[in-house]
């Protein structure tokens, strides 16, 4: 896998899977831009030659601006990674509009943005590669997540769609849907919840950051080149 010189766009990549992922681009020879809503490491990010910029997904606005300002930079996005997303769980019947509209707004408006905006760039080019990050909740559900899982749920649907009216243009659309990953946020998480997951997991433990990033990577590269329309679940076996 060659990515020396692509371009690569990744949404939400200022820490946990979206972080891996453009190291692992970067260190790869590729030119990363990662976008981030709240905080960045900005030393950390520079030290690694990693452009960071502040954009809501859930902006279009805000997108396009971004959008033109790579485009004028480097002439071209090769590949982009909708990785940005959060959670606001709870219960159906106690959850508010607000966190509702939020979830939605930002895991699928979102995603939908930022292909909108990179697609006539990537079309007019005759090349492009899209991987969206959804999740297994997207494909099971989980209890006290309808919001998270009903836009994850959207991203497939989405990333189906698209990829078939792109397909001509040499532009290819996949998702990939993890399972439990080590992160920081599922480091907060109780051992007795931990224990709870890992004893419905096959392959009896979580996966990496890395192992996400590694997936992508190959459904970026031209290897992947006759691979489009599909979700590719990395969680262990938990959804077989």
């Amino acid at each position: 896998m060659d990515f020396k010189e692509k371009v690569v766009l990744i949404t939400g990549g200022s820490r946990g899977i979206g972080k891996s992922i453009a190291e692992d681009f970067r260190n790869e020879g590729a030119n990363v831009i990662i976008t981030y809503k709240n905080s960045v490491n900005a030393e950390h990010f520079d030290s690694l030659g990693i452009l960071h910029r502040m954009c809501d997904v859930a902006d279009m606005k805000s997108v396009n601006s971004l959008v033109e300002e790579i485009n004028k930079q480097f002439g071209k996005i090769d590949i982009l990674i909708n990785n940005a997303g959060i959670t606001k769980d709870g219960l159906l019947m106690r959850m508010s509009e607000e966190d509702w509209d939020l979830v939605i707004d930002t895991n699928l408006k979102g995603v939908f943005n930022f292909i909108k905006a990179v697609s006539r760039p990537m079309m007019g080019k005759r090349y492009g590669k899209i991987v969206n990050i959804t999740s297994i909740s997207g494909i099971i559900g989980n209890a006290g997540q309808a919001n998270y899982s009903a836009s994850k749920a959207g991203v497939i649907g989405l990333t189906k769609s698209v990829a078939k009216e792109l397909a001509s243009r040499n532009i290819n659309v996949n998702a990939v849907a993890p399972g439990f990953i080590e992160t920081e946020m599922t480091d907060k998480l109780s051992d007795d919840v931990k224990q709870n997951y890992l004893s419905n997991i096959p392959l009896k433990r979580f996966a990496t950051p890395g192992e996400v990033s590694a997936l992508v990577k190959f459904l970026s590269s031209d290897n992947a080149s006759y691979i489009t329309g599909q979700t590719i679940c990395i969680d262990g076996g938990l959804v077989m």
